[in-house]
């Protein structure tokens, strides 16, 4: 007599149709579109124009671009929690301003944020400043947001 009873094997021939099926599905891909400006002040716009589409509106690392990358964007409302309660502020700027060195502190696809606001500011002399103002402003605003 067999262990598999029809309601066990039309079961599990769903399962692996259903699997099937999602293998099938083309991997989401990113587009790449030109750098917007924004306001060097502003820590949420500047969230909102380059950080959300990866980490998500509300920065918990689910934003529409996630799953077209190997690895889950960072929640970012948890760095502090994650950090024993201190907000690792010198960390989060290292990062933006020079990307990511440890595969292990977020994925080495993340932008190098501080060569692309370089470039929004190139012909000015003030270009290194406007940097420093923009990833001070955007850390500022990650570290409030947290949970």
């Amino acid at each position: 007599m067999s262990k598999f009873t029809p309601a066990t094997v039309l079961i599990a021939a769903l399962i692996s149709a259903a699997s099937l099926g999602m293998a099938q599905q083309p991997k989401p891909e990113i587009k790449n579109v030109p750098l917007q400006q924004t306001s060097a002040a502003s820590g949420p716009q500047m969230y909102v124009t380059y950080c959300a589409a990866c980490h998500g509106t509300k920065a918990t690392g689910d934003g529409p671009a996630a799953q077209a990358l190997k690895t889950r964007p960072v929640d970012l409302t948890l760095l502090s929690q994650k950090n024993n309660g201190v907000f690792p502020t010198n960390h989060v700027m290292s990062v933006l301003q020079l990307g990511v060195t440890n595969p292990s502190h977020g994925s080495a696809e993340m932008p190098i944020w501080g060569d692309l606001f370089l470039s929004l500011n190139s012909s000015s002399r003030s270009a290194p400043t406007l940097v420093r103002q923009r990833v001070f402003n955007l850390t500022t605003y990650i570290k409030q947001i947290q949970k």
